[in-house]
């Protein structure tokens, strides 16, 4: 699927269960605000039910707190999933009034920035994790504020993906595809896997 918030993104997710299971502990959430747009990769530890209860315990902390600066919303999150398996957590902030982007990731869902083509900014751009678990250990957060221009593409990729997906240039292509060719070239195959890609349009 892709969809459209206006503004200021365009998003795509491509995901998979890890064979054998009947449900994916991997979700991925995509929610307007008032700034601009909130994003987010959730994977549940382990595999099957358990671990898709957790996610979507997280999401629901997510999108009730969309609105909150991002370090309370991680705090929200751990206070929420407390009890269950926990999980690893990335997620992005944008803000289309002063084009930033704020990023915090706990655990290992590997978040990348592409810069367009046209930016002067270096060509990608690495989301530094946090180790621990939400719900279980959470670490000292600090998010990164980083700048953002029309064009820019943000994916966030869980662990079912192989964290050298980046090593070879990636196709111009547009979220769904590129969410698609991530999966198809870099998933596992051995755990739950899920792809999120999403595009700065820039401000209204």
């Amino acid at each position: 699927m892709e969809a459209l918030i206006t503004p200021p993104i365009a998003w795509a997710v491509a995901d998979l269960a890890q064979p054998g299971q009947s449900e994916s502990g991997d979700r991925s959430v995509v929610l307007s605000t008032a700034e601009g747009g909130l994003v987010a990769v959730v994977d549940g530890l382990g595999h099957g039910a358990e671990a898709a209860n957790a996610a979507e315990v997280a999401v629901r902390a997510l999108e009730r707190g969309a609105h909150r600066p991002i370090v309370q919303l991680f705090r929200d999150c751990h206070s929420s999933l407390i009890g269950t398996r926990g999980a690893v957590i990335s997620a992005a902030a944008f803000n289309a009034h002063d084009e930033t982007m704020t990023w915090l990731g706990v655990g290992d869902v590997e978040g990348r920035l592409l810069r367009a083509p046209t930016s002067a900014s270096p060509r990608t751009e690495s989301l530094l994790l946090r180790g621990g678990v939400v719900g279980v250990h959470l670490p000292t957060l600090v998010s990164e504020v980083v700048p953002i221009h029309q064009g820019d593409m943000l994916i966030f990729a869980t662990d079912g993906v192989r964290s050298d997906f980046l090593d070879a240039p990636l196709p111009q292509l547009e979220p769904k595809a590129l969410a698609d060719h991530v999966l198809q070239h870099s998933g596992t195959q051995t755990d739950d896997a899920l792809v999120l890609v999403v595009r700065y349009l820039g401000p209204a």
